[in-house]
């Protein structure tokens, strides 16, 4: 193939907005029913319809929910733990009314016959009772699952200023109404039933903590009955997260905790000779997690410096999972993943050996998930792979293990992987001394180099959350960048989770600040090493990560262009005006409000748009319930009235974050139609026209 020389930035490429359309088709949350292994997908070409699949040795893959199901449940907003199956019996989230439904799959009624659904949840209004994390009692009777009631749920819930969560257990047949079984916490996650179906554990944290900041792990008596009994503290306070408590088949409870600074695997041990009065009698009602009775020894299982789990954004997350006496665990390191298997009963209990499969990412804020026995699933990248459900069988001895059956890919691709950019994980100086981290990718594209003396444009990515982090999965968003001649740097700021406890602290009081300086630090490592042209960096972000890119542009005067998408502008009015999940978040990023009204002030981009000197493209979706659309168009009436070059693109009916699919596609081609304009290069694409005012 012969090599043309170009601009960067107009070179073309086969990385389409359609093609990353189709690759940013999101695997869920994996489960286990015997051998067959159901997966949940959302679709952007059905308008982020939420589907549930089952593979099984003898079918292969079945979509199973029906066409006019769409599975998803909004507890937190943000959702997760949205089905659970036992026995061939599926319970999903429906995503219209938030009703937890029980379907009988159709292989195992008479022949041609459909499937059985029915509601095992109320009714309520507009779905303002919400369901998430859904668990199954061993014996199939009981579903134990985290509850969201709204405002204007009932009457009486009119006079609350916010939604109230509790842990409830409902009959699995439908016969009956929720149970409350625990409540009096802002926040509740990871039910989880022992398998003799006698002891639940779960987590709780409240206002003004996230759960990465401080949680706390219970566990209580389960009677014949399924009635819950007092629940016992076992872990956790405010400064030690623990994320994912697991029994084990033998009924040994395990969690990850960050007490030593990176989380890590523990096993609480019960004491034999502690006879605590938690046991529910048959008629005893449940009772709130209020005490700390039972005592029990807490061991260590792992011991490394990497972190076996995530931010618990969503419910259902899963980081490792047993197989018999064996653990399979997802580790994080250096912002690359890994797989990795331990004997806590063997000769080197606390050793984790770490399989050799060319993976740097395993679903990082997914599932690793179990069928008990000798297998495992779980979802498999790299920067140069899609993400895609895979399936291990796992042998006794570990150093005959095969390459994994890989069952399902995000996107069918069907583009040469030279044209793909090979992410770098690498280190950089930012303030204070410090280091930070991002992954880098160089602009690739076998068909075009760029003229002899130019240097490539610099897109720095900031990610959302911001207490999230980027990973290293084929990021089609990336490679459309990358294959038309831009250079792109993920950046893992301070505040990231996969690099310890410390490093995610360093956001601690200074959200707009270490965020700001680790993305500049980026470009500035970077343009001095003569990677990117310097005089053309822009900088993009969606959600907190809009919020960085404004912060960039406002305070400081190194990027030439920036786009934010569903972007906050103004902390004020998200302290004021979000959901109850992120309504004391900034508590501890910036300080408590309205006591720190000034910082907020101050650090609020909204107010400093004078010092904006570049143009700015803001993309939002017209129902985002997290971040209002109006924090972009308040920033794009100033741009306006400033009279700096912007555009303002609104999606209707899109919530937080674009799941349709044309929403996706049009926020691409509108971005990168907004770089050829004020990086002065001539689009490779014939894409609809984009209207930037003042330029």
């Amino acid at each position: 193939m012969s090599t043309q020389t170009a601009p960067y930035g107009s070179w073309k490429s086969p990385v389409t907005p359609q093609i990353v359309t189709q690759g940013s088709l999101n695997f869920s949350i994996l489960r286990w029913d015997g051998d067959d292994l159901y997966w949940l997908e959302f679709r952007p070409e059905e308008r982020g319809r939420g589907v549930i699949l089952r593979w099984s040795s003898e079918d292969g893959i079945r979509e199973i929910t029906g066409s006019d199901v769409s599975v998803g449940t909004r507890v937190h907003e943000i959702g997760g733990g949205d089905f659970a199956v036992r026995d061939g019996i599926l319970y999903y989230v429906d995503a219209r009314d938030q009703r937890i439904y029980r379907q009988v799959a159709a292989d195992g009624l008479p022949e041609g016959a459909p499937s059985v659904v029915i509601p095992v949840t109320p009714e309520s209004v507009n779905g303002t009772v919400r369901f998430g994390d859904i668990e199954i009692s061993p014996d199939g009777r009981w579903l134990f699952a985290v509850r969201e009631t709204h405002p204007g749920a009932t009457p009486e819930s009119s006079e609350w200023k916010e939604a109230r969560n509790d842990l409830v257990r409902i009959p699995a047949d439908g016969s009956g109404a929720p149970t409350v079984i625990s409540e009096g916490h802002d926040f509740f996650s990871f039910p989880r039933i022992s398998p003799d179906g006698k002891k639940l554990a779960f987590t709780s944290w409240d206002h003004p903590r996230m759960p990465w900041d401080g949680t706390d792990l219970w566990v209580a008596d389960v009677n014949a009955k399924g009635q819950v009994g007092t629940a016992r503290h076992i872990a956790g306070g405010p400064e030690e997260s623990i994320f994912q408590p697991e029994w084990s088949p033998d009924g040994r409870l395990h969690f990850s905790s960050d007490r030593t600074g990176w989380w890590n695997i523990y096993e609480w041990v019960e004491l034999e000779n502690d006879q605590g009065g938690g046991n529910p009698s048959d008629e005893q009602a449940p009772t709130d997690c209020g005490s700390e009775g039972r005592e029990g020894r807490i061991h260590r299982v792992t011991s490394i410096e990497a972190e076996i789990g995530t931010a618990q954004w969503v419910l259902g997350l899963s980081h490792f999972a047993f197989l018999g006496d064996r653990i399979a665990c997802v580790f994080a390191s250096d912002g690359i993943d890994h797989l990795g298997f331990l004997d806590p009963h063997g000769a080197h209990p606390d050793v984790v050996r770490r399989a050799r499969f060319p993976f740097t990412y395993y679903g990082r804020g997914g599932s690793i998930v179990s069928n008990g026995r000798n297998q495992i699933a779980f979802i498999a990248a790299s920067s140069q792979m899609p993400p895609t459900i895979a399936r291990l069988v796992v042998p006794a001895d570990l150093t005959t293990m095969e390459f994994p059956h890989l069952v399902h890919a995000s996107a069918d691709i069907e583009i040469d992987p030279s044209n793909f950019s090979r992410a770098e994980s690498i280190e950089f100086p930012t303030q204070f001394g410090r280091t930070a981290h991002a992954l880098y990718y160089p602009p690739t594209n076998p068909a075009f180099q760029g003229p002899e003396g130019e240097l490539p444009p610099l897109l720095v990515k900031s990610h959302g959350g911001p207490t999230a982090c980027s990973t290293s999965e084929l990021a089609l968003g990336a490679q459309f960048w990358t294959s038309r001649g831009f250079a792109v740097i993920d950046v893992n700021y301070g505040g990231s989770t996969g690099y310890g406890r410390a490093y995610r602290m360093r956001l601690d009081g200074q959200w707009g600040v270490v965020d700001t300086e680790d993305c500049i630090a980026a470009a500035k490592y970077l343009a001095e090493r003569g990677l990117v042209d310097g005089k053309r960096m822009a900088i993009r972000g969606g959600s907190a990560g809009g919020f960085t890119t404004l912060c960039a542009l406002v305070f400081h005067d190194v990027f030439a262009a920036g786009a934010s998408a569903y972007g906050i502008a103004d902390l004020e009015a998200l302290a004021s005006d979000t959901h109850k999940f992120e309504s004391r978040y900034l508590d501890r990023m910036v300080g408590p409000y309205p006591e720190a009204k000034q910082t907020y002030v101050e650090r609020s981009p909204i107010h400093y748009v004078d010092k904006l000197s570049c143009p700015v493209i803001l993309l939002h979706g017209t129902e985002d319930k997290v971040v209002p659309p109006a924090q972009s168009e308040i920033m794009a009436k100033a741009l306006d009235e400033k009279g700096i070059p912007y555009a303002l693109v609104l999606f209707e009916g899109e919530r937080h974050g674009f799941r349709d699919a044309k929403n996706i596609q049009r926020a691409l081609e509108a971005e990168y139609l907004f770089y050829a304009k004020v990086f002065g290069f001539e689009p490779a694409d014939d894409f609809e026209p984009l209207e930037v005012k003042g330029l």
